[in-house]
């Protein structure tokens, strides 16, 4: 027995070598052909150009004549083809025997000469001569390594050769010294004298960058910026690393170095100089820090920057160099004050953060005038709304949420602004900085409002006057107005957030101030929705839709997560969806917007998630209130599709919104009968078939009873039937594949093989697939390759039900371990050869090549299984089993199909 299975492992392991020796044979043929070609078309090229012979008189050898220029033809005709290629070697024409001719009345001249031979079409020709000469093949792309070769090849054989060469051997003497005087201890001197060493070559980087800055701008710029970079990095070093210098050296050094930057870039018009130099000066004080907290020290020396800053805008418009000035300034000090701050450093801290406020207050309006006259009406919105908003947050942190203070700072900034608006507006030039200035001073006036009032009730009186303000600018057509009513929206927002702090409880239900508080901002969004909705101006419509559906929901979900426990939760979250798709499906009844049909579609989607939630809350979703919720799911559903169905036809949000309903109640469903089969003890099988049962119940009326399934949208259904069927399949089968790795018992019931709950189940998903795979639903290519995926989807559950057989009579334990059992591999291979043998047979008998091949691959996937996994068992009789009953197989198939379909033996019999 082993000599037989050594035949057979050294049989198996020669067909690669018999295949690349005959791959090795054809390669030499089509070489050999391809010579033979060449030949036949010079031969066929020499012909064309020989002589022409012109026929004698009648019983005479034929004259040769000199040659005639004639037309020019689309090619040699059929008999100078033929004559052409004669043989060269032919024997020689007897005589011609004279035979007695009757006396012919004399021809006419048109009748002695013989008719011009005509010539051919292209297409006969093509068909009565073979085609020797190929079209030359054009040369491929190289690929990257081609080109890389190629890079290489031109770099060491052209240009300069001797110094690229010496280059290199240069480089690698240098490097082999320095390793070497590093092992030997040479490169060790003092750290001053190196520190020294690098200051003076920058020193001398500078001064050439210097010297070619009208030569070389570029160049110059760059090596003048990286040399002080690294002046920067030696007085660093030298105080942090090696405390060579004191801090105020090392200060006052870098301030020396910063001030040289910015004059350097002023005088070279170099923004990145400047930008280098800033950064470098706002960076020191933190990395020359000795812990020491003085920040009067801090703030001024941010002073004296600041100022260098509001200067250099004088001159130059760097909005890099504003901006970057503005991080730094209020940023550093941001965090000095979470970290630092005390109330008894007021004092010292006020005076400051005016200077910086008024600062970059007129930063912006120097940026403005140093624009060119066409672009002066830009403004730096950064700096012109950042500078007030983050002054006024950091001056409400310094007087610790006094609101009578803040109040009074917020009118003498509205004060400011409006002084400045006043003053720009009087210069054209200056309008939309104006305008800026404007809208900042009503805003401050603005917010001075809610710093003496509650926060809810100012809450109320922002939203309905952004809304008042939105409808009359829109009705107007003033930006004005309908800016000024979103910033009093937004206001409002954040005075609703400061009262929900300030009152976090409520004893009633909705009847709250915080709950109508959000409930008037929501509707205040809605009503300028609508505003802007009548002058067809769609982008803004929608946003402020989102904007009050957004507070109409948070509102709503935090009623409910303050009001209804925990169990409850997703039982009233889903009736307040459905109740809100169906009043926005009511308002889209008579106002057709897409916003709207796509809430419907949301409300409805809306339902699966929660229907995940209730079964995790109370069993199933259907317990508790959750009957109730559905109930009210069910008429508020079915009403919203009822009017989408008015003015859906034919669009996107009714098909979503329909296959939203019905797959949540397919879910639904699924999840009850699931927890029915739980409570009854069924096995696993019971209960994945109960799950899936609801969506294939759907799957099967859309398939075959679409008119049941398509109430309440009737006709229009059938516009997106297909697309919906497409889906629950896809579904159904994606669920029948992960229900391929279940063991499916069948408890109460005697498991069976095919006769089980989940093999049943998935079973039917095959023949829904089918039905689905046959019918116009589908497309003609994906209908033509039904029968490869139904044979691939068999084989897959044909082979768990193997498994499944193994595991419950054989009593394998189910898991990834069975497959290092001989029973489950000689079970799979008795099985696959069986079904392989009856593809290669049935394909051979009724003459279908693709059926035919499947199982010729088959067994040639068993074929390898026994050689490199079922040999290892063959220790045991299962291994020694598996092995006969291959050949077993194999030896029908040799009877029964010999040779492969008539179709499939054609093709190779006519292959080379």
């Amino acid at each position: 027995m082993a000599g037989g299975i050594g035949i057979l492992v050294l049989v198996v392991l020669s067909v690669p070598v018999l295949l690349i020796v005959a791959l090795a044979m054809i390669s030499a043929l089509k070489t050999r052909v391809a010579v033979l070609e060449a030949q036949v078309a010079q031969l066929r090229s020499q012909a064309v150009g020989r002589e022409r012979v012109a026929p004698g008189p009648v019983g005479q050898e034929p004259v040769a004549q000199e040659p005639v220029a004639q037309e020019p033809t689309d090619g040699p005709t059929l008999q100078e083809w033929m004559r052409t290629q004669a043989p060269a070697a032919t024997a020689p024409k007897p005589p011609p025997v004279e035979r007695p001719v009757a006396p012919q009345p004399p021809a006419s001249p048109a009748q002695q000469a013989p008719p011009a031979p005509m010539p051919l079409p292209a297409a006969a020709r093509e068909r009565a001569a073979p085609q020797y000469a190929r079209a030359p093949r054009q040369p491929a792309s190289p690929d990257a390594f081609d080109l890389a070769r190629r890079a290489v090849r031109k770099w060491f054989t052209e240009g300069n050769m001797p110094v690229k060469v010496g280059v290199l051997v240069f480089f690698a003497g240098i490097a082999s010294l320095l390793k070497y005087a590093s092992d030997q201890g040479w490169m060790r001197m003092p750290v001053e004298l190196r520190l020294a060493g690098i200051a003076a070559s920058a020193l001398a980087a500078l001064v050439f960058g210097w010297r070619q800055r009208e030569a070389r701008r570029s160049f110059a710029l760059s090596l003048q910026g990286g040399a002080i970079g690294v002046l920067l990095l030696v007085i660093f070093a030298a105080f942090r690393f090696y405390q060579m210098i004191p801090a105020g050296v090392a200060f006052a050094l870098s301030v020396v170095l910063v001030a040289g930057a910015g004059v350097l870039a002023v005088r070279q018009n170099a923004i990145a100089l400047a930008v280098l130099g800033i950064l470098a000066g706002f960076l020191a004080p933190i990395w020359l820090s000795t812990g020491s907290g003085n920040h009067v020290a801090l703030f001024g020396y941010y002073a004296v920057l600041n100022l260098a800053i509001f200067v250099i805008a004088w001159v130059r418009p760097w909005r890099a160099l504003n901006l970057l000035g503005f991080v730094f300034t209020f940023g550093v000090g941001t965090v000095w004050g979470v970290l630092s701050y005390k109330p008894e450093h007021f004092a010292t801290t006020e005076p400051f953060l005016l200077l910086f406020f008024f600062c970059y207050l007129l930063v912006p309006i120097l940026y403005a005038q140093q624009r060119p006259d066409g672009k002066r009406d830009r403004i730096d919105g950064c700096l012109v709304f950042g500078t007030p908003l983050v002054a006024f947050a950091l001056q409400a942190a310094l007087l610790e949420g006094d609101r009578m203070q803040l109040a009074l700072c917020a009118l003498a900034l509205a004060a400011v602004y409006a002084a400045l608006a006043w003053w720009l507006r009087r210069r054209e030039r200056f309008t939309m900085l104006a305008t800026s200035h404007a809208l900042l001073a009503v805003g401050f006036a603005t917010l001075a409002v809610p710093l003496a009032l509650s926060a809810q009730a100012t809450a109320c009186v922002f939203a309905l006057e952004g809304a008042a303000l939105v409808w009359l600018g829109s009705h107007q057509q003033r930006q004005l107005p309908q800016v000024t009513g979103l910033l009093l929206q937004l206001l409002a927002a954040g005075a609703f957030a400061i009262g929900l702090a300030d009152n976090p409880t409520a004893a009633t239900p909705i009847a709250n101030a915080a709950c109508m508080g959000a409930l008037l901002i929501a509707i205040a969004g809605f009503a300028s929705a609508w505003s802007y909705r009548r002058i067809s101006a769609d982008p803004p419509a929608l946003v402020y839709y989102l904007w009050g559906l957004g507070w109409w929901c948070g509102n709503a979900l935090h009623e409910i997560d303050r009001f209804v426990t925990a169990q409850e939760w997703p039982d009233a979250v889903l009736m307040f969806a459905a109740v809100t798709g169906w009043v926005v499906a009511e308002v889209y009844r008579r106002i057709p917007a897409r916003a709207l049909a796509w809430s419907v579609v949301a409300a409805m989607a809306a339902a699966l998630p929660l229907a995940l939630v209730q079964d995790a809350a109370h069993d199933h979703p259907f317990a508790g209130l959750g009957g109730v919720a559905w109930l009210v799911f069910a008429l508020a559903g079915w009403r919203s599709l009822r009017c989408l169905r008015d003015h859906g036809e034919g669009e996107s949000p009714i098909a979503l919104a329909h296959s939203l309903w019905l797959w949540s109640w397919a879910l639904a469903a699924g999840l009850s009968l699931y927890w029915l089969a739980s409570q009854a003890a069924f096995g696993d099988g019971w209960k994945v078939a109960a799950l899936g049962l609801p969506a294939w119940c759907i799957a099967a009326l859309v398939q075959w009873r679409p008119q049941w399934i398509a109430t309440p949208l009737a006709s229009h259904f059938e516009q997106w039937r297909a697309p919906l069927q497409r889906l629950f399949v896809l579904a159904v089968a994606l669920g029948a594949t992960v229900a391929l790795t279940v063991a499916g018992s069948s408890t109460p019931l005697q498991w069976l093989p095919v006769l089980n709950p989940l093999d049943l189940a998935q079973l039917a998903v095959i023949g829904l697939a089918a039905a689905w795979l046959a019918s116009p639903l589908v497309s003609d290519d994906l209908r033509e390759r039904r029968i490869p995926l139904l044979a691939a989807a068999g084989f897959a559950l044909i082979t768990v039900i193997t498994l499944r057989t193994v595991h419950h009579v054989g009593g394998i334990a189910w898991g990834g371990s069975m497959f290092s059992t001989s029973l489950v591999q000689t079970s799979l291979t008795i099985v696959w050869s069986v079904l392989g043998v009856f593809g290669w047979i049935l394909g051979s008998r009724r003459g279908q090549r693709d059926l035919w091949r499947a199982g010729a691959v088959l067994m040639a996937v068993v074929l390898v299984k026994l050689v490199l996994v079922d040999r290892s068992h063959l220790g045991t009789m299962l291994g020694i089993a598996s092995f006969i009953a291959y050949g077993l197989l194999c030896t029908l198939v040799g009877y029964f199909a010999p040779a492969p379909p008539r179709a499939l033996r054609t093709e190779f019999d006519a292959s080379p």
